[in-house]
Order: C-alpha cells, then sequence, then structure tokens
C-alpha cells in the first residue's frame, strides 16, 4: 500500500514539474518575443487620425530597424546593430528625443539631407508638392465636427490619408513653416491629423535621431471605442478593424 501512495506522489511530482516547465517555457518565449520581436502599443491620442484612431492597439515589429539601446530599454550600447533604413511613409514608433520616457508614433515624411515645409497646407519635400486630393471627410463620432479628409502620395508611391481642419485658412504655425533641412541621422517626423499633432514642426519635439526609433507600426490587433454608456462600453469594439494591416 505503501508502495502506491509513493508512486502517486512521485507521478503528481512530475505533472506539477511538467506544468511548470510549459509555464516557463511560455514566459521566457514570450520575453523574447516582446524584447527582439514584437511590442504591443496603443494610440492615445488622435495626432494620427485619418489612418489611426485613439483606441487602436498595434502590434510594432522591433526588428524592422535593428536595435539600440531604446529598443532594449536599457544603456547596453550606443547607435544600432543589424540596422535597416525607414522608407519614406513608414509609421514608426520612436522615443521623444527630449524626454526618452514618452513613446510617439508618427509618420517618416523627411529622410536625412531632404528640405521639408509646408506652405498653405501644402506638404513640399525638396521643393516638390506632395500631391493631396480630397477624398471625403472624417467624423471621430456623432458628436464631432466632420474633418475634411485628403489623399497624400510621396515621392516613392507611399499613398495615405491626413486630415486638415483648415484647408482653405492655413494655420502660420502648422500650414506655414520654415524650410526644415534633416540633418545626418535623423528623420523629420509628421502626425496624419496635420493641425492636431506635436511633430517635427514643433521645437519640442523637432528631429528625430535614427538611435530613438522603437520600431516599425504593423497590424492593428485590437480597437475599442469610447465608452458613451457604461453599461455597453464593454462592448464598444471596432470590429472592422481588428487585424489591420498599417499604412
Amino acid at each position: 500500500m505503501s508502495v502506491d501512495v509513493e508512486k502517486s506522489n512521485a507521478s503528481t511530482d512530475e505533472g506539477w514539474w511538467e506544468i511548470f516547465k510549459i509555464v516557463f517555457h511560455a514566459i521566457l518565449l514570450a520575453i523574447i518575443v516582446r524584447i527582439f520581436i514584437i511590442q504591443p502599443f496603443n494610440i492615445p491620442s488622435g495626432s494620427m487620425q485619418g489612418n489611426l484612431l485613439v483606441g487602436d492597439y498595434l502590434f510594432v515589429s522591433k526588428f524592422s530597424y535593428g536595435y539600440s539601446k531604446y529598443t532594449f530599454m536599457g544603456d547596453l550600447f550606443s547607435g544600432r546593430i543589424l540596422a535597416s533604413k525607414p522608407e519614406r511613409g513608414d509609421v514608426v514608433v520612436f522615443k521623444l528625443p527630449k524626454d526618452p520616457t514618452q513613446d510617439y508614433i508618427k509618420r517618416v515624411i523627411g529622410l536625412p539631407g531632404d528640405k521639408v515645409q509646408m506652405i498653405g497646407g501644402i506638404l513640399h519635400i525638396n521643393g516638390n508638392p506632395i500631391p493631396k486630393k480630397r477624398d471625403g471627410q472624417f467624423v471621430e463620432d456623432l458628436r464631432a465636427t466632420p474633418v475634411a479628409r485628403f489623399r497624400e502620395t510621396l515621392p516613392n508611391g507611399v499613398s495615405y490619408l491626413s486630415l486638415d481642419s483648415n484647408p482653405h485658412n492655413g494655420r502660420a504655425y502648422t500650414d506655414n513653416t520654415d524650410v526644415y533641412t534633416v540633418p545626418e541621422g535623423h528623420y523629420f517626423m509628421m502626425g496624419d491629423n496635420r493641425d492636431n499633432s506635436s511633430d517635427s514642426r514643433d521645437p519640442s519635439v523637432s528631429f528625430v535621431p535614427f538611435e530613438n526609433f522603437v520600431g516599425k507600426a504593423q497590424m492593428i490587433f485590437f480597437s475599442k471605442g469610447e465608452a458613451t454608456d457604461p453599461t455597453t462600453g464593454l462592448f464598444n469594439i471596432r470590429w472592422a478593424r481588428l487585424f489591420k494591416i498599417v499604412r
């Protein structure tokens, strides 16, 4: 009888050990994936409206541009390893140069050496206006005022939607700027919601060093709208946005 009890105890111990190994390996794999491959981010503001909404949750690929100290969240090294250059039009999560504790998400507009300027609400790159065609209007919800929506196409063919709350009356700060010459090793970033974005036009952001890039936004894996009714807020999921590729 005692032999059977010992066998039962040994079997139970082996069962717990197998469960522990499975859980440990799952946690280890999740940590490796988050550090080296993919990290989730959420959209907290409307600066990328037109394409990304408040309440969108994204997968950001950390391997797209290689790795820096900001990718690993530590001062292990400077610069980037296994680096791949960003392309114009990429939607990127980066660390704010003046405060690396803050994550920003914007679109790459200017590459190193480019000259970027806004004139009357029209984006110019190296002296050439970027095509901007009206594409209906954007309405965040039934209570919001419609905003003019446009489609822009960058020189490399990347096309995306942008918003302009004052398409006929350019604002001095956002719609008419000086010429920005992008330094070597830096990028000029802009939000798609042009009149409501703190980006490289703003001295508090300015040019973003390549080292500050965390990763490229790839896909929306979840999206939840603002809960206007506490009794239904849990079900306010934007089903049409799930698994949408970020462009």
